[in-house]
């Protein structure tokens, strides 16, 4: 059963701009806190935004400034806008949820849903 649904993955050269998209099940109820992850091939996954029930927002460092977490409740969707993006954000982008826990973490065994993935690869 799928739950979480990424979206809007592509690839840009570097310094441009894309809007990923996640939308979420009715399955998942009210969750908590949601993030973006990511995995690049041979690397581990690794945390990138995320954001709690109250709109608390958290960035890896490598992200503060460019990147932006937001999520619709009414739509049931969490997005990410990324600016200025860099050879180095190529990876699978992952939105994962959780319903049980506090904090905005980057942690990824924090989180009990997870989507497919969607591509995102920056050329320089």
């Amino acid at each position: 059963q799928v739950q979480l649904v990424e979206s809007g993955g592509d690839s840009v050269q570097s310094g441009g701009s894309l809007r990923l998209s996640c939308g979420i099940s009715a399955y998942i109820n009210r969750p908590r806190r949601m993030g973006w992850f990511r995995q690049a091939p041979g690397k581990e996954r690794e945390g990138v935004a995320a954001i709690d029930k109250f709109g608390n927002t958290n960035y890896a460092d490598s992200v503060k400034g460019r990147f932006t977490i937001s999520r619709d409740n009414t739509r049931r969707t969490l997005y990410l806008q990324m600016n200025s993006l860099k050879p180095e954000d190529t990876a699978m982008y992952y939105c994962a949820a959780d319903s049980g826990g506090l904090g905005a973490t980057l942690y990824p065994p924090d989180y009990n849903y997870w989507g497919q993935g969607t591509q995102v690869t920056v050329s320089s």
